[in-house]
């Protein structure tokens, strides 16, 4: 089957070029993995993966009562006694790469 059809997609640059990196480590063009995801939807009759949220969330305090919230306080005095911490910027970079941001 010929290929016939242009698609247009607007995404962030960084994805493409890490996206392409690894493409072309595995000697796949995007054309050909686009077409590949497409097809897969197709045989799925759906998303081919699960899309779901992620198990582990960041802790949303407007969500918990005030004894789940005074929890979640004794367990961070716990981990300071215990010498469980991290400088402040370690811990920032680590919450920006589990966000994506």
């Amino acid at each position: 089957m010929s290929k016939s059809t242009n698609l247009y997609v607007r995404i962030e640059p960084d994805l493409k070029e890490n996206a392409e990196m690894i493409l072309t480590q595995l000697g796949i063009p995007m054309s050909n993995a686009v077409g590949m995801f497409l097809k897969q939807v197709v045989l799925h009759r759906g998303m081919p993966f699960d899309v779901t949220l992620p198990a582990s969330h960041p802790l949303d305090i407007s969500m918990l009562t005030e004894d789940e919230f005074h929890a979640e306080l004794e367990k961070g005095y716990v981990d300071i006694e215990k010498g469980n911490v991290r400088p402040a910027g370690e811990a920032l970079a680590s919450l920006r790469g589990e966000l994506g941001i």
